[in-house]
């Protein structure tokens, strides 16, 4: 019996359902379309796995095509990082890596068919006389003067732009539709503009470039695609993308628009990301804070969280917000079953054990994750001074503060009970250092012969075994939910948190991590996930991120107030 879940339903997989019972379509063939103009963000993650699931559900093809229509914002740099983020998802599109700027020829070939039938014409309009005679929604617009001109001088020009004849934004190609259309898209619509920018595959080969709607739907045709599926921001572009295949008589896919992905705390618009990394405000597009594939790489996110989060979500029609701590949550779920558990000590406050012997060292067995058994145990050392996080001791702490303070005795988690006898403080009254004895009936961490009972266990690092590392906390980068929605007038980029990124330059962590690697992800017992930073880790130079918290934090922050909305 065949135990592999069944994909769940969605509207998508239904409409291919009824195509492959009609015969429309006898196989599934899908692409996934980028801009080489960015990075792949989370809402590209979401993309990806809908078309190369479909493909590999349905035992078909899913092809990588560039949309490298606009040499003016493109770059090869994006187009590998578009690779590597799509393989480090889990996918491969085999010998099927495409560009739109292979089909520049047969586009051309094409658009002078449609010159030929009288659908389409040269204009001599700028692009303000162009938007001037669309009209609006609820105005029809008016012809262009040179709608009129006969085929073949409207061969003749176009050929003449091709071949350079004419300035940058003179002329242009455009379809000939109806100018009444409600449809505001099917108002005569550019196909070729001239520009004379150098494209980073075709060189100066050519000055004109073909428009998204004139290159997407025939890329798809020219590939075989049989489902092209679009944001829905393109709904609205169907009717376009129907008209130019049925003029030409191609092989006509069929476009189907679902909802995209908006996550909270962020902006998902390449624009905008590109304002954060050229203006200096984040580290980069692989910056841990960025809404990026390669930025949540670098943060510890794996790519199991992101399949997990991208199926919880699903598939809709209608656009939503998805609050960012769903996809933390996957993230928990699965470095739960897959970190190994070490300690680290963030903030370290010195404690020496006095009744413990100077020149001793001895070890003690830890868990190294208690979800996953053949993972086995490591020694952690352990010496008469050791680092406790300075938050877990409190000179004068309230009634439910159940970690060290003067009189009390906590358990050192695999080690010992110690007690806190002295605080010492240095000239300006801050505490430097705890003196504390240690019971030796306790060894292990066991419950004492006389069964008293302790109300914390605390994670410690041996001082004299301990390496430093630098460790990056990261909060969310805006602190509004949404902040696409903020008042008319008010800057977006006001709303960035000034604490989405801490920086702890004297962390102590168990000698263990010294034989991490780069993106190896662990937990830091009682302190969350983190991540050995993909780009800056290097020996003698450790650099970790924290991935996650171990435990939601958004719903105290809520509940308290400090979320600022």
């Amino acid at each position: 019996m065949d135990e592999t879940p069944k994909p769940k339903s969605n509207f998508v997989r239904d409409i291919i359902d009824e195509h492959l019972r009609n015969g429309r379509f006898t196989k599934v063939h899908t692409r996934f379309p980028p801009e080489p103009n960015g990075y792949l963000h989370i809402g590209h993650a979401k993309s990806i796995h809908l078309n190369f699931g479909l493909a590999r559900d349905y035992k078909g093809l899913c092809n990588l095509r560039m949309d490298d229509t606009n040499p003016e914002t493109e770059d090869m740099e994006y187009a590998n990082a578009i690779k590597e983020d799509v393989r480090w998802l889990g996918f491969d599109w085999e010998d099927r890596d495409y560009y739109a700027s292979d089909y520049y020829g047969k586009l051309y070939e094409w658009a002078v068919v449609l010159v030929k039938k009288g659908v389409a014409y040269v204009c001599d309009l700028s692009v303000e006389q162009v938007r001037e005679y669309r009209g609006t929604v609820t105005k029809a617009g008016k012809d262009s003067p040179f709608r009129n001109r006969s085929v073949e001088e409207n061969l003749d020009l176009f050929a003449r732009m091709r071949a350079g004849e004419f300035p940058d934004g003179s002329k242009t190609l455009r379809a000939k539709i109806d100018m009444a259309n409600p449809n505001m898209l099917l108002r005569d619509p550019l196909m070729y503009r001239i520009r004379r920018e150098h494209h980073y595959r075709t060189g100066d080969a050519w000055c004109i470039y073909p428009t998204y709607d004139w290159a997407h739907g025939q890329s798809d045709s020219i590939e075989g695609v049989t489902h092209s599926i679009c944001t829905l921001e393109f709904e609205v572009h169907r009717p376009l993308y129907d008209w130019f295949l049925d003029q030409l008589g191609v092989h006509h896919p069929q476009q189907i628009e679902f909802a995209r992905l908006n996550l909270s705390h962020t902006v998902l618009s390449k624009r905008r990301l590109l304002e954060l990394v050229e203006g200096g405000l984040v580290g980069g597009w692989d910056d841990p804070r960025m809404p990026t594939i390669s930025g949540f790489r670098r943060r510890g996110f794996t790519p199991e969280a992101i399949a997990n989060f991208a199926d919880i979500i699903g598939v809709a029609k209608d656009n939503s917000i998805v609050d960012m701590p769903l996809l933390e949550m996957c993230v928990r779920e699965n470095l739960n079953k897959t970190a190994p558990r070490v300690m680290a000590v963030l903030r370290p406050l010195k404690v020496v054990i006095t009744n413990y012997p100077e020149s001793k060292v001895e070890e003690f067995d830890a868990v190294n994750n208690p979800e996953d058994e053949s993972a086995g145990t490591r020694k952690v050392p352990f010496s008469r001074e050791i680092w406790l996080e300075r938050d877990d001791f409190m000179e004068n702490p309230p009634s439910k503060f159940y970690r060290l303070s003067p009189g009390r005795e906590i358990r050192l988690r695999y080690a010992y009970f110690i007690k806190c006898e002295e605080v010492v403080k240095n000239a300006a009254g801050n505490v430097v250092e705890l003196r504390c004895t240690y019971d030796p009936a306790t060894r292990g961490g066991d419950t004492p012969p006389d069964g008293r009972k302790v109300k914390a266990t605390l994670h410690w690092v041996s001082a004299g075994q301990a390496i430093d590392a630098e460790v990056r906390l990261y909060g969310t980068l805006f602190t509004v939910r949404d902040p696409s929605s903020v008042a008319e007038g008010v800057d977006w980029k006001a709303t960035l948190n000034p604490k989405s990124l801490e920086v702890v330059k004297s962390a102590k962590l168990e000698p263990s991590l010294a034989g991490a690697v780069p993106e190896s992800r662990w937990q830091f017992e009682r302190l969350g996930y983190f991540c050995a930073d993909r780009r800056d880790f290097k020996p003698g130079a450790l650099v970790f991120n924290r991935t996650v918290t171990l435990r939601d934090e958004w719903a105290r922050l809520i509940s308290s107030g400090r979320e600022n909305k």
